[in-house]
């Protein structure tokens, strides 16, 4: 198992006689394997919410969606599963599925009652996911339909950053329209997972379904990208780094102990790469081709048992001509836009938070002309909506923002 690591400028060509250019830089990461079978075992979590809120319906269609889940797993796979009201308990000890009937009989029992505490749910599930992560793709399923009423954000937040630290990937999926989308949105972002939103309770299963397919192909874990930058080259100073496909998430850096700058990337994939787009100025130089920086990936393969695996460095060249014609590139003019449309959004966001419609109606317009550009004609239509209720006076439902939030991270399948 491999890194694949292709980085393109969206136009490679410099003016010799700029003192500064602004370049954006597309960087394409995926894990390649000669094999399209998936050899390392997976270690599951589904961290469950069963409080009052979930009774009825909810709940039976949450229990049927694990158990299929459960039907999925392989030979050598292991499987925890924690449950949460006000309080949280190990509903599954961490375990390799050798009995999947017994498991899905646990899963049965389930009812639901109380209130919401996520932080004690994802305290349990971290616990339980650490006992199995040697040479394992460990993930968590974090299902919720509520707000963190009898918990604590921030705790979450510091669970999902020592999940990160442990590599361990949190996704979160919120059923209904109740759920703090903000806290979700940054649990799957700072544990490097991906956020969902089951709108019907008939989409739980295939919700569940898509993201345990995604999961499937991944091949490597705690990747890290590095960049060394030229000494006339700089990143921008204002959010200058984040990820724009498969999900739009801004990314942060740190200096490492040799000068680098160090990205998390967390788990590769095989079957889709991962963009990260840089935002950089490149100061004059002379003409010719010209490197402006080095790229390499550092990760651990479990496959192996190896970690801290280095890949083969490389380089990013720009070409410094004085007659300066544009080479644009378009793949990454669409990541660059791709980017635009969540930041929009989220100053969208901000204004209605504030308070001011107008000024969030018009950045909705804006995010939908930007997301037609692009071909998104999905999020157009969800962002421009949403852009029309506001304009005519109309409030926004929970589950306006919450379509409005998710299209603005995604392009819709």
């Amino acid at each position: 198992m491999k890194v694949l690591l292709q980085p393109v400028l969206n136009d490679v060509n410099l003016d010799a006689n700029q003192l500064n250019s602004q370049r954006q830089l597309a960087i394409s990461i995926s894990a390649v394997s000669p094999s399209s079978n998936r050899t390392v075992p997976l270690n599951l979590c589904l961290i469950l919410d069963r409080s009052g809120s979930m009774k009825g319906r909810p709940m039976e269609t949450v229990k049927q969606a694990a158990n299929r889940i459960v039907d999925k797993l392989s030979y050598g796979d292991r499987l925890s599963i924690v449950v949460f009201d006000h309080r949280a308990k190990v509903l599954v000890p961490n375990q390799l599925v050798e009995d999947p009937e017994a498991i899905k009989a646990q899963i049965n029992k389930l009812k639901a009652d109380g209130g919401t505490a996520i932080d004690e749910g994802m305290k349990l599930g971290i616990e339980e996911l650490g006992k199995g992560k040697k040479e394992a793709i460990s993930q968590a399923f974090l299902l919720t339909d509520g707000e963190n009423e009898h918990g604590d954000d921030k705790r979450c937040l510091n669970f999902a950053q020592l999940a990160a630290e442990y590599n361990l990937t949190l996704n979160t999926l919120g059923f209904g329209d109740h759920w703090n989308q903000d806290i979700l949105e940054k649990i799957a972002d700072i544990a490097g997972g991906k956020l969902s939103y089951i709108e019907e309770v008939n989409r739980v299963e295939e919700e569940f379904g898509q993201l345990f397919s995604s999961i499937q192909s991944i091949g490597l874990t705690n990747a890290y990208l590095l960049f060394s930058l030229a000494a006339n080259v700089r990143l921008a100073e204002l959010k200058p780094i984040a990820q724009v496909a498969p999900d739009t998430v801004e990314l942060s850096s740190i200096e490492e102990a040799d000068g680098r700058l160090a990205v998390r990337l967390g788990d590769l994939s095989k079957d889709v790469s991962r963009v990260i787009l840089a935002n950089m100025y490149v100061g004059k130089l002379p003409q010719g081709k010209q490197e402006i920086a080095q790229l390499q990936v550092r990760y651990d393969d479990p496959a192996q048992n190896k970690s801290g695996i280095l890949s083969e460095i490389v380089s990013v060249e720009a070409n410094i001509v004085s007659n300066y014609q544009p080479q644009v590139n378009p793949k990454v003019q669409t990541n660059i836009l791709a980017l635009a449309k969540y930041r929009q959004t989220q100053m969208a966001e901000a204004k209605l938070q504030q308070g001011d419609r107008s000024g969030a109606a018009t950045l909705l317009q804006t995010a939908a002309k930007t997301a037609l550009q692009m071909g998104d004609k999905n999020a157009a239509t969800v962002l421009q909506t949403s852009a029309t209720r506001l304009q005519a006076g109309e409030e926004l439902s929970e589950s306006d923002r919450k379509k409005t939030r998710i299209v603005s991270k995604t392009v819709l399948q």
